[in-house]
């Protein structure tokens, strides 16, 4: 009678953070998650450029926020340059997200 749960051996089953995340040898990135990667990353960078001086258009705090930008002198160049090293980290997470799967 041949046996029919054949265990597979640990070395395909790679553990990190304390058995937090697991891994199967060979295995990549699902492809709905890379283009998951993409639409997050847009949305965080539209967010930015929508909001980089805050809610100027709320009908209830927007003349707060007009306010405060006028009194604190708020900088477009610094929000330019944060959203800058916004899209350099998503450039470089989809990179990794599409590379091909490491061999170990």
């Amino acid at each position: 009678m041949a046996e029919t749960n054949v265990a597979k051996p640990e070395s395909e089953i790679q553990e990190y953070a304390d058995g937090w995340i697991s891994e199967r040898k060979g295995t990549g990135v699902p492809t709905f998650l890379k283009f998951a990667y993409i639409v997050i990353m847009a949305g965080v960078i539209g967010y930015f450029f929508l909001y980089m001086n805050g809610e100027v258009n709320h009908s209830d705090r927007g003349a707060l926020v007009r306010q405060f930008n006028q009194a604190t002198q708020s900088s477009p160049a610094f929000m330019y340059g944060v959203i800058a090293m916004v899209v350099v980290y998503a450039l470089v997470v989809v990179a990794f997200a599409f590379k091909a799967v490491h061999k170990d």
